[in-house]
């Protein structure tokens, strides 16, 4: 086939451009080594049961970053968070960067961070309800901000974050899309628009898991080792119950944004990127609780699809409780165009022609940075090395809040085509709804009284 992409086309267009030889001669960029800026940047980490804890160590690792507060409500978290931060090298790696020797300070609330002129950025893994909140406290603060995604629990609170941005505008709000800041993502991405696929018109996004049951939970004492109510924080109260605290909240519509937010911001993300799309004009949703009988509010089994403009459409199919994986990756992302495929995940990338014979293919190579703890990898340090030179002005910020705002909303709209059961009709210029009252209830939500977002 005279216009079927090939290996040395490809190899014109991505290895010999700016991004590829950043790995051509396998020597990987990290947030670590002799060319960090020497201004310490010092932040604060809130909510570090899991991916926060992950993000402390990898600030804490960062040559030129410091860890000056781990905040959380539930102080056995504060106590590992800690330990883990300022912990001795365990080790016997010379790859691995040493942790750093200053134990931070450990606070509940996240508003004691925030009133120490001396902290320069919030690092917010909260859960989904505390995004926003966080993020418009800590630019209001004059503080910058990492935070991690879906960056809203509605489509209204993103707009807010959107405005607060423009109007903190010296500030930086980094998205933690992490995969927008890997090589081979940037290097892949960059060839699909040069058209190495020809035109890309589909996206086909998924995620498999094999989550369990999380029972139907009943009202119990808080435990002694939590603040409840500062947990809940703008959600309105509610009694304790034994099964939300600390993943399931996830599942639940009152913190949560089931597992479309939860995962498929991250695919979704990926696939507007490449197809160069921002607001859909029309979306539906199929699917529902299958899997188990549980207090599961979210559904365990979803597929929505999203058109755009132009003639382009994206799909997502998420399964919570059936891990079977697709194109051999429980998660990733398919690029169809009119002369090939490529599929994309977060080790790489592979591309393919017309008659689906694969023509090239780079894996990023495992370990590199050292790193063996939960949920850390080279594209965390990766978006952490990005987001400081943001703040130092030496790099423009990859994941900025308008971008993430987009992928976030298609998530919302995503669940809001579920709970209603129909069709929706956006604007392809903003991504409001357009004539749907109904659908309108689940653009904004209840708050606490005196805990309502404002810019």
């Amino acid at each position: 086939m005279a216009d079927s992409i090939d290996r040395r086309r490809f190899l014109k267009q991505t290895a010999l451009s700016g991004i590829g030889l950043g790995l051509a001669g396998g020597r990987w960029p990290t947030l670590y080594g002799p060319n960090v800026p020497s201004e310490t940047v010092v932040v604060g980490v809130m909510g570090v049961h899991g991916r926060g804890q992950v993000l402390a160590e990898t600030f804490a690792r960062a040559e030129g970053a410091e860890v000056a507060y781990i905040c959380d409500v539930d102080i056995r978290a504060i106590e590992q968070a800690i330990a883990a931060v300022s912990a001795p090298q365990q080790v016997e790696d010379a790859t691995r960067p040493a942790l750093q020797e200053k134990q931070p300070q450990g606070v509940k609330d996240v508003r004691r961070i925030l009133d120490d002129a001396d902290v320069d950025a919030l690092v917010i893994a909260a859960p989904d309800h505390w995004h926003a909140t966080a993020t418009l406290w800590a630019l209001q603060a004059g503080k910058h901000v990492y935070v991690e995604k879906p960056c809203g629990h509605n489509p209204r609170e993103g707009e807010l974050l959107v405005e607060a941005q423009q109007k903190y505008d010296q500030f930086v709000v980094q998205m933690g899309t992490q995969q927008r800041s890997s090589p081979e993502s940037m290097q892949i991405i960059q060839a699909i628009h040069e058209g190495i696929i020809g035109r890309p018109y589909f996206a086909r996004t998924w995620y498999a898991n094999q989550r369990g049951p999380i029972g139907h939970g009943q009202q119990a004492p808080v435990p002694d080792w939590l603040d409840y109510d500062l947990w809940q924080g703008p959600a309105p109260r509610t009694p304790y119950r034994d099964n939300v605290i600390h993943y399931n909240w996830h599942w639940f519509w009152r913190w949560g944004t089931g597992e479309i937010c939860n995962n498929a911001t991250h695919e979704l993300d990926v696939a507007r990127w490449a197809l160069g799309v921002d607001y859909p004009v029309r979306v539906t949703s199929a699917g529902g609780r299958y899997h188990y009988n549980d207090a599961r509010e979210f559904y365990d089994t979803q597929v929505a699809s999203f058109d755009f403009e132009g003639g382009k459409t994206i799909t997502w199919e998420g399964r919570s409780c059936n891990g079977q994986s697709l194109e051999g990756r429980g998660r990733g992302t398919a690029i169809h165009g009119t002369e090939g495929t490529v599929i994309i995940d977060r080790e790489g990338y592979v591309v393919y022609d017309m008659e689906r014979r694969e023509i090239w293919r780079r894996v990023r190579p495992t370990n590199v940075s050292g790193l063996d703890i939960r949920g850390g990898d080279e594209l965390t340090d990766f978006h952490v090395a990005n987001f400081l030179n943001a703040i130092r002005g030496t790099e423009a910020v990859r994941s900025p809040i308008d971008e993430g705002h987009k992928s976030v909303l298609l998530c919302h709209l995503g669940n809001i085509a579920q709970h209603t059961g129909h069709a929706l009709t956006c604007d392809p210029a903003t991504g409001h709804l357009l004539d749907d009252a109904e659908a309108m209830q689940g653009w904004s939500r209840d708050y606490e009284p005196g805990w309502e977002p404002k810019v």
